[in-house]
């Protein structure tokens, strides 16, 4: 077969072509762009799934006008556990603080893909009269044929950091319903207290006068002593537990101390008329935890890191320069040479075993974390359901049976009083028991409403970070002394 004859600079011309499209497609498949709403898209469709709330990241003044119109719009009003919600998400500044990490993180994206700067180099030697000018245009070579991979891992860090967004703004909103339902708990408690603290003055005045008239023992006196003075005690503690709550409330939803005062229900909201059902909590857990989600996009860029590190392994540096020198010698005439200079690292002692271990262990370490995670997310979301119902029906147990129960003891007491079968202190000291029973129901409540919200943190994630405060277990030692007080 006879090929036929072309040109030699055809052959060139054609190889620069090709060359120059080879770099183009590369460059074009590599770049990235700012999005118009810095990654905020994401965050703003979880927290409208998950939480039917809308989040802002507060850039312009008039952005934060907006969201400071909204806030004194819905502190006009009793808070409820929604509006606080709300109120925080587009008032916290430690949020603001996330969205702007966020913002960092699409920086890294851009920078990890666009293709390496090339260098510039001028040299000028004389002497004698003779004069030498070389310039260099070097280009790595290596980085900007890896730009695709490292783009697209780059994109996937970048879908990481939004999920971490989103995590964040569920995670803010589960530490105000518990902030919520502790601040509206201890004012329920407080109510209560306050009405038994008058209750126990009163009785404790009594106890006194029928003390000095000889109509009353000692020990019996001392008794109505000492429960006013327990009931006291007990009501300041609960004040400062109101207060604490309240100023933990008011710092999540970043409000300034004495700007605009926050209006809270004197009661816990009622409970629901069922619990809720959920057969497929473990399966909806794994689907839409946060963290779970962010572990499987690290293990995907691990794993892409991975294969992109067995691939060059080898080889780690190619750098091209295309060299222009212009030679003046006194003796002859100037004239110009140009070509172009190659480096590259010879893998003799280094042949990047070191770089595939750490990569590998890495990868590998990645896809252990990922399986613990999701045991730990079924297993969580199992124990939060658990707790959920007990919580559930412990509440409703005081709700149906225990109170209606002390109800009726206590309307058999006062007619017993009226027709003078039992005397006052018979009746004081059933008061002392429902008061007991009293405390024990509201404190279950608030235990459900605790329960229920941990159930939505551990279907849909933003549970809390080391070091935060745990629910209390007052619930049951409070139950113990109702059950102990005769």
């Amino acid at each position: 077969m006879f090929w036929p004859l072309v040109p030699q600079s055809i052959h060139s011309r054609s190889r620069a072509q090709r060359l120059a499209a080879f770099f183009a497609a590369t460059l074009l498949s590599g770049c990235a762009s700012f999005t118009p709403d810095r990654g905020m898209g994401v965050v703003a469709d979880v927290a409208d799934q998950t939480i039917k709330k809308g989040v802002i990241s507060i850039r312009t003044e008039s952005d934060a006008a907006h969201a400071q119109d909204v806030v004194r719009g819905l502190l006009r009003r009793s808070l409820t556990v929604d509006s606080a919600v709300q109120v925080a998400l587009l008032n916290n500044r430690g949020l603001q603080a996330a969205y702007n990490e966020l913002a960092l993180a699409e920086t890294d994206l851009i920078a990890d893909s666009l293709p390496p700067n090339p260098t510039f180099s001028i040299s000028r030697i004389a002497g004698n009269g003779a004069l030498e000018v070389e310039r260099r245009v070097v280009g790595d070579i290596l980085a900007l044929a890896t730009l695709p991979f490292r783009s697209d891992i780059a994109r996937e860090r970048f879908r990481k950091a939004q999920l971490r967004a989103a995590e964040e703004t569920l995670r803010l909103a589960a530490e105000v319903r518990r902030a919520y339902y502790r601040a509206v708990a201890a004012n329920d408690l407080m109510v209560l207290f306050t009405d038994a603290k008058s209750t126990a003055q009163s009785t404790a005045q009594l106890a006194e006068k029928l003390g000095r008239t000889g109509s009353l023992n000692k020990l019996d006196q001392a008794r109505e002593q000492a429960f006013y003075a327990e009931t006291t005690a007990d009501l300041a503690a609960l004040r400062q537990e109101a207060t604490s709550s309240r100023e933990r409330l008011v710092r999540l939803l970043g409000l300034w101390d004495g700007d605009i005062a926050i209006r809270l229900p004197q009661r816990l909201p009622a409970l629901p008329g069922r619990p809720r059902s959920l057969p497929g909590i473990e399966v909806d857990a794994v689907a839409h935890r946060l963290d779970l989600q962010m572990a499987r996009i690290e293990l995907a860029a691990l794993a892409k890191s991975l294969n992109l590190t067995q691939a060059s392994r080898f080889v780690t540096l190619i750098d091209v320069a295309g060299i222009d020198r212009k030679t003046r010698d006194p003796e002859g005439l100037p004239f110009k040479e140009r070509g172009f200079d190659v480096q590259f690292q010879i893998p003799i002692f280094d042949g990047g075993e070191v770089r595939v271990r750490q990569a590998t262990e890495t990868y590998n370490q990645a896809f252990n974390v990922l399986t613990e995670k999701a045991v730990n997310v079924r297993s969580e979301a199992r124990d939060a359901y658990r707790v959920y119902r007990s919580t559930y029906d412990i509440a409703g147990h005081y709700q149906r049976e225990v109170l209606p129960l002390r109800q009726i003891i206590t309307e058999e007491m006062q007619l017993r009083f009226s027709s003078m079968q039992v005397d006052v202190f018979a009746l004081l000291t059933e008061a002392r028991q429902r008061l007991a029973v009293l405390r024990a129901a509201i404190e279950a409540k608030r235990e459900f409403w605790l329960a229920q919200s941990e159930l939505q943190t551990a279907v849909n994630g933003g549970g809390r970070r080391s070091g935060d405060e745990q629910p209390s277990g007052s619930r049951s030692t409070t139950t113990a002394q109702a059950g102990g007080a005769h």
